[in-house]
């Protein structure tokens, strides 16, 4: 389909961590809710509408925040139960279409175009997925609609919060003309800065620009910058493929000096990276532990496991080796940072009679039954209990 007759539509769940802590609790409704890392290194997740006008903003450091609005709420990320809202809204998504692009845990791009037919213009498609998410979630999606990936995402952000707006090819380059040239896609501080040196700072100006110019300053990507101005925008949505990897990391408020902390936290993240394991029915093959020293040195060590896995014993014991290895070759081992992946998942198949079985082991059935039913974290073992204190 040429790509002025597309229909995709983007959608962006609105200050969606801090949302879904004011839905569990009403209390918070109203109330500057800031999500993050609450250490003296934490960064603020996502806050709140009411957060926001104090200056508050995602990726600022939480000591930035807490003096722009001292009397926030500050809450800890639950990403356990964001990830369950997160599969409520992608459901949502599935029911339209199959093409949806998942770009994180609460935005995504779908594409449309086979399902007018059957379900209507793309306003009403829009319209049921927002209203759909509210009913399922308590949430509110912000949505926006065009013939390309981004007048569909522009139109989402410039109706914020709770947007709903389409532009269409026609109407692009009215709409996109007085926008800052920082809102379209590639053009980083970087890029920004070197069009602003030009005294380009709008996207109709971007539009307008002498092509030969622009070229001197910024290479082979003028004419794709000028292209996107224009509102053109050929890119496809790519339906989200196979999960490549699942990791857990912690950054810690204090460097981490003993072995046995690390590996209270090492298990923690296996716990964690194996019961999302099992949860997709995937079993891997490779383990990796991420060490970052203090300030920002990382080293990254991967080892196999005899056979493809979702046990926490053996993802554990794979990482804890890994682990000692590091640790005792350092002069003096200190962790600013601690992560655990797993990856290489075997091909789901129906296995031979005489393949080896992936281990799901008797613990991990008894701990994903109970932390079903009762909540994320209510089982853990034991070795886990000295990290839950550092929350």
């Amino acid at each position: 389909m040429p790509p002025d007759e597309r229909s995709i539509i983007h959608v962006d769940m609105d200050a969606f961590y801090a949302s879904v802590e004011q839905f569990d609790r009403p209390e918070l409704c109203g109330l500057p809710v800031i999500v993050g890392g609450l250490g003296p290194r934490g960064v603020v997740s996502t806050c709140s509408y009411e957060a926001r006008r104090f200056g508050v903003r995602s990726a600022m450091p939480t000591a930035q925040a807490r003096r722009l609005c001292p009397d926030g709420v500050y809450l800890w990320p639950r990403m356990a139960r964001y990830e369950e809202v997160s599969g409520q809204v992608f459901e949502v998504f599935h029911e339209v279409t199959p093409l949806v692009e998942g770009l994180s845990l609460d935005e995504a791009f779908l594409d449309v175009g086979a399902s007018l037919r059957l379900l209507g213009s793309v306003e009403v498609i829009g319209r049921r997925i927002k209203e759909a998410i509210r009913e399922r979630t308590g949430l509110v999606a912000s949505v926006g609609m065009g013939p390309n990936k981004l007048l569909a995402k522009l139109a989402g952000e410039m109706s914020k919060p709770d947007g709903f707006r389409r532009i269409a090819a026609k109407d692009a380059a009215v709409e996109l003309a007085p926008l800052p040239v920082g809102r379209l896609w590639t053009v980083g501080k970087v890029t920004e800065q070197a069009l602003h040196r030009l005294g380009i700072r709008t996207i109709g100006e971007l539009a307008a620009s002498d092509t030969a110019r622009l070229a001197g300053a910024l290479g082979r990507q003028a004419g794709v910058m000028q292209a996107l101005a224009r509102g053109e925008d050929d890119r496809c949505v790519e339906p989200q493929q196979a999960e490549q990897s699942i990791g857990a990391e912690h950054t810690f408020d204090v460097d981490v000096s003993e072995q046995a902390l690390a590996e209270s936290w090492l298990l923690r993240h296996c716990e964690r990276i194996a019961a999302r394991a099992r949860e997709r029915g995937l079993y891997g093959m490779t383990v990796t532990v991420k060490l970052r020293e203090p300030p920002f040195v990382t080293h990254t060590r991967q080892a196999q496991l005899r056979a493809p896995s979702a046990s926490v014993a053996d993802i554990h014991e794979v990482a804890r080796g890994l682990l000692a290895t590091w640790w005792k070759a350092q002069p003096r081992p200190r962790l600013r940072l601690l992560g655990v992946s797993l990856s290489g998942f075997a091909e789901q198949r129906q296995p031979d009679m005489f393949d080896p079985v992936p281990a799901v082991r008797a613990p991990d059935s008894v701990q994903d039954r109970i932390n079903l039913r009762f909540g994320s974290g209510s089982l853990v073992r034991a070795g886990v209990l000295r990290t839950l204190k550092q929350d």
